[in-house]
């Protein structure tokens, strides 16, 4: 399974911000559209990630509060990326050896999408049920075992 295949499921809402927003522009968005994470564009590039993660770092670092830090500041500029072309075991990997949620998803320098963790944990459940239907069913289909 390739992360084309999880995009296809999707849709095709992408979330995105620019490095000069404030942050809390950010969180704003995150909370008005329920989600954890934006891309930070600039120029029409990726040039960086925000997630919850690094909005809870800064403000953190901030001393609890959000201040005038700016998208840029808290942003993680080396996100994971991959393509639509990308196994899905190698996404896996690489999230879980990163502790990653969100990875972007770019084919010729542009943004084809988001998957996150669940995106991926919900494909392999998805494949793997499938996958237990059809070998339940050809079990029960077994040439003389007709009881």
């Amino acid at each position: 399974m390739k992360v084309s295949d999880i995009l296809k499921s999707k849709g095709n809402t992408l979330y995105t911000i620019t490095p000069e927003h404030s942050l809390a522009d950010a969180m704003t968005l995150m909370a008005e559209k329920d989600i954890g994470s934006l891309v930070v564009i600039s120029h029409s590039l990726v040039v960086g990630m925000l997630t919850f993660r690094e909005v809870i770092l800064a403000v953190n670092k901030n001393g609890g509060t959000v201040g005038t830090t700016t998208v840029y500041r808290a942003m993680d500029d080396g996100p994971l990326i991959c393509t639509p072309e990308t196994e899905l075991d190698e996404v896996r990997r690489m999230m879980l050896q990163r502790h990653a949620r969100y990875m972007p998803v770019i084919d010729n320098r542009m943004l084809m999408g988001v998957i996150s963790f669940y995106d991926v944990a919900k494909a392999v459940v998805d494949s793997q049920n499938f996958e237990n239907k059809m070998l339940k069913a050809y079990i029960r289909d077994w040439p003389g075992a007709d009881g």
